[in-house]
């Protein structure tokens, strides 16, 4: 062989390994990895909390932002994350997604001034509204439909759980051994390194029709979302008559029907409406929005509680968590069996019910309070049913969609969940603030995350009967 035939041979294999696919379990690992720093960010920051708030100066009712602002961004963008993948793409908004994430990760570890920290973490929900919708369609467009797709997620959803359960932990141990700024700056090598393996790895997909981004429907409920969130908020200092209060609240309003006007017109609507004529969709996202409005709350004022009246240290507040985190992914597991033997109605409302008797349990909490009463049991209780209540109410919402609507519809759901959340957050945040009444002492501060709780409860005894009036009996097709 010449040397001229060995050169363009060499070439010619060259080529041909650079186009061989990566195997499905690297594409997996990677959508994983992703959906994994996503729900991670969720959780980790509750048990920085306390250091945050002391290095930044930030007040009591600020610092239910740096939850919110993640939260907010994240619900807001979540459905229109997923439609932008279908039209640009689902490689580019993989990477779009995370390069935002780890670059807002970095500039909130980086932060000097609250403000910098709370704009950070706005961004931060942002790019994981891009990201996590992409993760999923990553994962089922790499492995074949049948037995192993359904491993393969399975796998995505346990991860995702994972990242949940880990949050509380692995913050304690950053906070612990080196700095709050660390349960952001960690994101930053991994992001990197998942960035630099999803370049080589990932091959594009889309499946646009043509049909434009519904920006304006995003921004309008995002916007909505945080002003509401805002006005509640200022209730604390400026009460519910002050025009700090009604402005902001009047104005969240009335961005939120702007929005619902938009989608009724809208040709491709961020979220259609002609859904929630559907009894099974708008009954499980209406139960998602009240139960997700007390349960988003939990980990927040359990985490202030260990720490701040019971004087734990981060990592033995991440310690202490960890059997309730392990409650959520145990109740989600049963969750399929109890579905088969009693219905996914009963399901749903025997969830809810037991994460309600948490819930009443918690509230009963004392400044002197032990580990095995005060925490570890009504925090097992609230996560076991909030885990067992989620899974029948995503299949119900799911079920009363049409087979091209159902990731939509399981994107509709998340949304209401973590709408609920950060509104339910800002109220339950204001109303500890308020009977706390500036105090500082492990007994004050107690009554206000006592008076969450109990608040909570009444939240989720609302929730056990829309659950029990509202929801189908079956899912279709059962």
């Amino acid at each position: 062989m010449t040397p001229m035939l060995e050169t363009v041979d060499t070439t010619r294999a060259r080529t041909s390994r650079l186009r061989t696919p990566p195997p499905a379990w690297l594409l997996v690992a990677l959508a994983c990895a992703g959906q994994f720093l996503v729900v991670l960010d969720v959780s980790v920051v509750n048990v920085a909390l306390p250091s945050m708030r002391a290095d930044l100066g930030m007040s009591a009712s600020g610092l239910q932002w740096v939850v919110n602002a993640y939260a907010i961004a994240f619900a807001g963008f979540m459905l229109l994350g997923g439609r932008a993948g279908d039209l640009f793409g689902r490689k580019r908004m993989f990477l779009t997604g995370l390069t935002l994430f780890t670059l807002a990760s970095l500039a909130g570890g980086l932060a000097q001034e609250d403000w910098q920290l709370l704009l950070a973490r706005a961004v931060q929900g942002l790019g994981a509204a891009v990201l996590a919708p992409a993760t999923l369609t990553i994962v089922t467009s790499a492995v074949p439909e049948g037995a192993a797709r359904a491993r393969a997620i399975a796998t995505w959803t346990a991860v995702g759980a994972g990242g949940g359960a880990a949050g509380g932990l692995v913050g304690g141990v950053l906070v612990d051994l080196m700095s709050w700024r660390w349960v952001l700056l960690i994101n930053v090598p991994v992001g990197v390194l998942v960035l630099a393996v999803s370049l080589r790895s990932l091959a594009e997909s889309r499946a646009g029709d043509g049909r434009r981004l519904d920006l304006p429907g995003a921004l309008l409920v995002t916007a909505g979302l945080a002003t509401l969130a805002y006005g509640i908020s200022q209730t604390e200092a400026e009460g519910w008559t002050a025009s700090a209060t009604l402005v902001p609240l009047a104005a969240g309003l009335a961005l939120v029907g702007l929005f619902l006007a938009v989608e009724a017109r809208t040709a491709a609507p961020l979220m259609p409406l002609g859904l929630f004529r559907r009894r099974a969709v708008s009954a499980a996202n209406a139960a998602m929005f009240v139960n997700g409005s007390a349960m988003f709350s939990m980990w927040f004022f359990m985490t202030l509680y260990a720490q701040n009246a019971l004087g734990y240290t981060p990592l033995e507040a991440g310690l202490a968590l960890v059997p309730s985190s392990l409650a959520i992914v145990f109740g989600s597991k049963i969750a399929p069996r109890v579905m088969r033997v009693a219905g996914a109605r009963a399901a749903a409302t025997l969830g809810t019910l037991v994460a309600a008797a948490g819930f009443g349990w918690q509230s009963t909490m004392r400044a002197d309070g032990d580990y095995v009463t005060g925490i570890m049991l009504p925090g097992i209780l609230m996560m076991l049913g909030g885990g067992l209540a989620s899974t029948p109410l995503a299949a119900l919402a799911t079920s009363g969609a049409a087979p091209g609507e159902a990731g939509l519809v399981s994107g509709l759901v998340n949304t209401s969940r973590t709408m609920g959340g950060s509104l339910g957050l800002a109220v339950l945040s204001t109303l500890a603030a308020a009977r706390t009444a500036g105090r500082h002492t492990p007994e004050a501060l107690t009554e206000g995350y006592a008076l969450a709780f109990r608040t909570g409860t009444a939240v989720l005894l609302v929730g056990t009967a829309l659950t029990l009036l509202w929801l189908p009996r079956k899912i279709s097709g059962d």
